[in-house]
């Protein structure tokens, strides 16, 4: 937190003063775009869709960056430009391009999207000059995740003995195991990055994180209090809230185009590789879950833990193993990459989960993190030393991709 606190504030490049503020941010619109095709029609996992959103928004910052002259390195490439090349047109061939590529069953939709979006732009050179820039770095994006070992047959090691992860309720899956093993984006190995793990089975802190989640992240707890169980919801929603986080911050702070960009970037490029070491983690230690080892506890060893066959968490289970928490360590990630965006933490900000039905506002990156690393204790879905972690991985990973990036 305090190597955050030293950062300098965001300066806005020339580029982006030029940009109109009357203008709808082109960068945000197709943020929406993404989310819909990601989503709410192919319906993907909460970690496959970071390496989409990273995917989408790496080659958008790569082409807003080129039109504004590279103010900032780029990412992948700077294609050459004029003067007068759509930033708007750039924005919407690259996003749809790159979503062209990851979703061609839903080809109709995005071009019904990016004909709109290029129906807005006045047709002649500026308007050709961005899309040609656009494609351009839609196609270096989409070259360089080809074989990355995204949906790979990765499996979680499935164990017998106390304290190893076995398929949980309702539906026994294995699924994500292939993030492990993902290229990383900005990282040369995201394995440099390690956890310490969990604790032993007949430690007391295991004990203390066993019957912490047992008694407020039961589906019929009688201790988490109804303001717990709705940011234990919110926080748990699949729509998942940091991705409205991050365009109500760029709405609010009035951010450009270039600015946005920039923004979306860093915040998913730090996700998905901070995920691609929390899973490598997750693969290591392949730990249980609360939900098996309550049920079980009469069978771990440790005489401060009591077995409840009935137990079952307040939300359901992730079909991937429990240590480090893969959210935390993706909040963490996303969260501190705005921080280090905006160059402070006394942001304002709000978003709405459909789950709970409700909104909540922060006025703090650092208050929201900490409620979402409570919020999955409060679910009954991880321990508490997995979120802790979980969140110091996310921390670690964040600096250095931002450090190179």
């Amino acid at each position: 937190m305090a190597a955050f606190a030293l950062t300098v504030p965001v300066a806005v490049a020339p580029a982006a003063k030029a940009e109109s503020a009357a203008a709808p941010n082109a960068v945000i619109t197709w943020n929406r775009h993404a989310q819909t095709a990601i989503y709410e029609v192919a319906r993907q996992s909460p970690t496959t869709t970071a390496r989409s959103f990273a995917m989408v928004q790496g080659a958008v910052y790569d082409a807003v960056n080129a039109i504004a002259g590279k103010p900032y390195k780029p990412y992948l490439i700077a294609p050459r430009t004029r003067p007068g090349d759509s930033t708007a047109a750039a924005v919407a061939a690259a996003a749809y391009n790159v979503l062209l590529s990851l979703f061609p069953g839903q080809a109709s939709s995005l071009r019904a999207q990016y004909d709109e979006a290029l129906a807005a732009i006045p047709d002649g050179r500026a308007e050709r000059g961005g899309v040609a820039v656009g494609e351009a770095t839609a196609a270096a994006m989409v070259a360089a995740r080809q074989n990355d070992g995204a949906f790979s047959n990765a499996t979680w090691r499935v164990g017998t003995e106390p304290g190893q992860w076995r398929q949980t309720p309702p539906d026994f899956l294995q699924v994500g195991a292939w993030v492990a093993t993902l290229k990383p984006f900005v990282l040369d190995d995201p394995g440099d990055f390690d956890t310490p793990g969990p604790p032993a089975l007949a430690s007391a802190g295991y004990a203390r994180d066993l019957n912490e989640v047992q008694a407020v992240g039961s589906a019929t707890s009688t201790v988490r209090t109804p303001e717990q169980t709705e940011a234990a919801i919110w926080w748990d929603d699949p729509r998942l809230v940091e991705w409205e986080i991050k365009r109500n911050l760029a709405t609010t702070y009035r951010l450009g185009n270039l600015q946005a960009a920039r923004m979306f970037a860093m915040a998913d490029l730090a996700a998905i590789d901070t995920l691609i070491a929390c899973y490598k983690e997750k693969w290591r230690w392949s730990f249980w879950r609360p939900v098996t080892a309550i049920p079980l506890a009469d069978t771990d060893g440790n005489p401060a833990t009591t077995a409840d066959p009935a137990w079952t968490p307040l939300r359901i289970t992730a079909p991937s193993t429990e240590y480090p928490s893969g959210h935390a360590c993706f909040t963490s990630a996303t969260l501190g990459a705005v921080r280090k965006f905006f160059g402070r933490d006394n942001l304002s900000f709000s978003a709405s989960s459909v789950d709970s039905g409700t909104t909540r506002h922060y006025d703090s990156l650092a208050v929201a993190t900490a409620e979402l690393l409570e919020a999955r204790i409060w679910a009954g879905v991880h321990y508490r030393t997995a979120v802790v972690d979980g969140d110091r991985l996310g921390k670690q990973v964040t600096r250095e991709v931002l450090s190179r990036f």
